[in-house]
């Protein structure tokens, strides 16, 4: 029986992290699996409430508890990173707190990875929950993505990992920036397969993915490939001077700025890969608790 960690970041959200958790609870009734929960505290201020649920499914629940925040992707990174060097593990699923990555696709996640152990299972989604200027917005995101990296990531952090590619991660600092970045650096599209995912709504208050939020999520993945983003706008700006070479204006000029302003912050972001940080993460660590 091979033996599955959940992986749970979470600031000031602990109301839906035990809904979370019994949701979860619901769907693994009736299997017969090993499956876990390490929970990242990232320096939470709200009290953490007393978890009164049998949650009877899951073999245990760790909550490491952070002494600073870093934030959402750096403790995707942490929590790897523990796992790997604390537990006895096959596979690894991170999942967002707040009931976006929805338990309901637990059971195809695993049943792919049980199917193919090889290959890293990816939630690839084909709906989402959000209005439509977000869904403009994330749109955009994805062909810019595309078009300055030759990537096309249709997913998050909500994954099926089995421990080769868990060992990959933590040994390549793109992961401390950027989950889903890392993930299409280091694995071609032959190491993947998928489900199809269709984004859930939050269980509570209304989503932390604001406009500025996703553009430096955007901005995170595109910097992971800086190499490729800086030829290729290389390459666009030459081009797009010579379209525009009899017709410069302050108006023709403005994609020129907004592709100069886009790698100059993308190479910025770049410096949060530091492998240095990253190996020396679980030092903030301030206490781990077992409520299960």
């Amino acid at each position: 029986m091979k033996k599955t960690k959940i992986l749970i970041p979470v600031y000031n959200d602990w109301k839906s992290v035990f809904k979370l958790l019994e949701e979860i609870n619901v769907q693994l009734d009736g299997w017969e699996a090993d499956i876990s929960v390490v929970i990242i505290n990232d320096a939470s201020t709200e009290e953490r409430p007393v978890n009164t649920s049998l949650l009877k499914n899951l073999k245990s629940i760790h909550i490491v508890n952070m002494r600073e925040n870093r934030g959402h992707a750096r403790c995707n990174a942490a929590g790897l990173r523990y796992i790997s060097e604390n537990s006895d593990f096959d596979l690894v699923i991170p999942m967002d707190a707040d009931g976006e990555d929805r338990p309901a696709e637990l059971g195809p996640l695993l049943c792919k990875g049980y199917e193919y152990p090889n290959k890293v299972v990816t939630a690839n989604r084909v709906k989402r929950s959000e209005g439509l200027f977000f869904k403009f917005c994330y749109l955009a995101h994805k062909y810019l993505t595309f078009v300055f990296t030759g990537k096309s990531i249709k997913y998050g952090n909500y994954t099926c990992l089995p421990k080769f590619a868990v060992n990959k991660m933590i040994n390549n600092s793109a992961t401390w920036s950027s989950f889903s970045g890392s993930l299409a650096k280091i694995f071609k599209d032959e190491n993947l397969t998928s489900i199809s995912s269709t984004r859930g709504t939050r269980y509570f208050g209304p989503s932390k993915m604001s406009f500025v939020n996703l553009l430096k999520h955007s901005l995170s993945i595109i910097a992971v490939f800086k190499t490729a983003l800086l030829i290729r706008s290389i390459f666009f700006l030459i081009a797009y001077l010579f379209l525009i070479i009899d017709n410069i204006s302050i108006i023709t000029l403005i994609p020129f700025a907004a592709v100069i302003s886009m790698l100059i912050s993308a190479m910025i972001l770049s410096k949060r890969e530091n492998m240095s940080e990253f190996n020396n993460c679980l030092k903030n660590i301030q206490s781990i608790n077992q409520i299960k």
